[in-house]
């Protein structure tokens, strides 16, 4: 198939395009210009990755304009040519919940949060009226190689690893054997969106693999693996607000309709 990545340069977008390539698809990409808008004339699909993705970015203008109304202008270009979407939503538009199901209550909690909101709820409005197939897909938390880049917005698995690997301390917030995420390694987010090119269907599907682990357990299989202490530290009182204590991806949807072998982080680890 040809398919056209936004985003191509972020952390995802690389291994996708990578990903893609080596299953014999033709990929190009494209990163965000301001006022432009690609065309998807010619492509089979357009993977729409590219947005601000820092939880804690504020310009609530920018956000919107990059994460939502570009999002908009690319989904009505992409129905103008045929092309069919896929596209990142997030984990983010739960908010402070315990069941994640795609038609849960969703109660997003920052600007980011929003924008990949607002998007899946004009996917939902609009789905019965497009004649392409959209399908978006709520990311849990994405980790893996190249994520470098990402500074205090990558996954805590980056960020242990390279305090281990530079200082021998991992420093873990007090408590952290209660907060629990969904850790999705970013090679099982590539094969999803390749699977899902052949399933006809436009809907949101979350993508996690449905299990929950501490960062304790996180930090302790790094340490075990490499060596190394952990220290703990308290959380910064500006942090207590807006951090989720758990994330588990309810997937009985996606598996309705592919089939995946998740890898657990615990194992990730244990192969570096």
């Amino acid at each position: 198939m040809r398919i056209l990545i936004t985003g191509y340069k972020g952390f995802i977008g690389r291994n996708l395009a990578m990903y893609l390539q080596r299953q014999g698809h033709d990929v190009e990409g494209w990163e965000w210009q301001p006022g432009i808008i690609p065309s998807t004339e010619d492509y089979d699909w357009c993977i729409h990755l590219g947005a601000i993705s820092s939880t804690t970015f504020t310009d609530v203008n920018q956000i919107l304009e990059q994460n939502f109304e570009f999002s908009i202008r690319l989904a009505q270009v992409c129905e103008n040519f045929g092309t069919n979407l896929q596209y990142a939503s997030s984990a983010s538009v739960y908010g402070p919940t315990t069941h994640f199901t795609e038609d849960g209550p969703l109660l997003p909690q920052s600007p980011y949060a929003w924008s990949k909101y607002l998007f899946d709820r004009y996917i939902t409005q609009y789905k019965d009226e497009f004649g392409i197939l959209v399908q978006g897909f709520r990311y849990f938390n994405v980790y893996g190689e190249g994520e470098e880049h990402k500074g205090d917005q990558a996954s805590p698995y980056t960020k242990f690893a390279y305090q281990a690997k530079d200082n021998g301390v991992i420093k873990l917030f007090e408590d952290s054997n209660n907060y629990l995420r969904d850790f999705v390694c970013v090679e099982d987010i590539c094969k999803v969106h390749e699977l899902m090119l052949n399933v006809d269907a436009t809907d949101i599907y979350n993508v996690g693999t449905g299990r929950p682990v501490s960062f304790e357990t996180v930090a302790q299989s790094i340490v075990n693996k490499h060596g190394g202490d952990i220290e703990y530290i308290p959380m910064p009182e500006n942090l207590k607000s807006q951090y989720q204590s758990y994330t588990c991806a309810n997937i009985d949807k996606l598996n309705s309709v592919i089939d995946m072998n998740w890898t657990n982080i615990e194992d990730y680890i244990n192969g570096k």
